[in-house]
């Protein structure tokens, strides 16, 4: 448990770090192209590989962090039921989008992201969904949970509503830094009606996230799981500078309107993800290895110990 907490705390800075990185060379660094040519040759060379891999990186490393903290404290079940059905139909989504339009517009991507499966969709973007989308759903569920243990259906279901509308309202600062600035990496073959988006790119937002979140509810329905305020820490992280990352590029190298989707991402994303982390709660009968005197009840009782956030039925 020791190794995967320093692991994942690991990935978690080099996640962050990579993103600054990637911020200070996107609006820093690019904008003077003398500041690049004044560097040696080892510097020029060490900053073209940063721009070319950064992308890759900072994703790989947040997915990376993502699943250690869902093993530590959902189990290893847990995580493969979110992460399989994440990636396989976020990855289905994108093939399909860049094929046809649907369900997110028409659509391509340039360079950047890594190698394209297909030679369509980069191998970071279902990741990408999947540590988002983990986050997102993760805040959401013990937000709506509100310590009462397992969920019944309405309470499922406004969980994955919630997890959704978080994922989306990422999306509403991500497109617009990564598809309309001057290093784009993916681009609209139509101009949509909402600054540039498609409308229906954000249904298929919410489409896509809500059809895995209601994925990883099915699968986890028979291990209600319940996290309490203090083991939301690295998911609202990730969610906060995630979002960080694409409302500065986009409110610095747009033009003034695109404050009106970056406000709207706030209303609908930053404020609940920290409301939900707040009013999440400790369910009764919680275990965890801060608790002895509950872990030595299980052992006496001969029940063998639960992972970190996980309750027993």
């Amino acid at each position: 448990m020791k190794q995967l907490l320093i692991a994942e705390r690991f990935c978690l800075i080099a996640h962050v770090l990579s993103m600054a990185f990637g911020l200070a060379g996107l609006l820093l660094i690019l904008p003077r192209p003398e500041l690049v040519m004044s560097l040696p040759p080892a510097g020029q060379t060490l900053f073209q590989w940063g721009m070319a891999g950064g992308g890759v990186v900072y994703i790989i490393f947040g997915a990376a962090a993502v699943a250690l903290y869902s093993m530590r404290t959902l189990g290893l079940g847990a995580t493969l039921a979110f992460l399989l059905p994440s990636v396989f139909l976020s990855l289905s989504s994108e093939l399909l989008g860049t094929s046809t339009g649907f369900p997110f517009g028409h659509y391509h991507y340039l360079s950047g992201l890594g190698y394209k499966i297909a030679g369509l969709v980069p191998f970071t973007i279902p990741l990408s969904w999947f540590y988002l989308g983990l986050v997102s759903y993760v805040i959401a569920r013990a937000g709506v949970a509100g310590g009462k243990g397992k969920l019944n259906w309405v309470r499922q279901i406004g969980a994955i509503a919630l997890g959704a509308l978080l994922l989306t309202a990422w999306d509403f600062v991500l497109d617009p830094a990564m598809s309309q600035t001057s290093v784009p990496f993916w681009e609209f073959e139509e101009v949509g009606a909402f600054f540039g988006m498609p409308y229906r790119n954000l249904a298929g937002w919410m489409g896509t996230g809500a059809l895995f979140m209601s994925s990883a509810a099915f699968f986890w329905r028979k291990m209600p799981i319940q996290l309490e305020r203090s083991e939301l820490g690295l998911p609202l992280i990730v969610y906060l500078v995630n979002f960080a990352f694409g409302a500065i590029i986009t409110v610095t190298s747009l033009d003034s309107r695109f404050w009106f989707p970056t406000s709207l991402a706030v209303l609908l994303g930053v404020v609940p993800a920290i409301a939900l982390s707040w009013i999440a709660k400790p369910a009764a009968g919680y275990v965890t290895e801060t608790m002895p005197s509950l872990e030595t009840s299980a052992v006496t009782a001969q029940i063998p110990p639960q992972p970190v956030g996980v309750l027993r039925k």
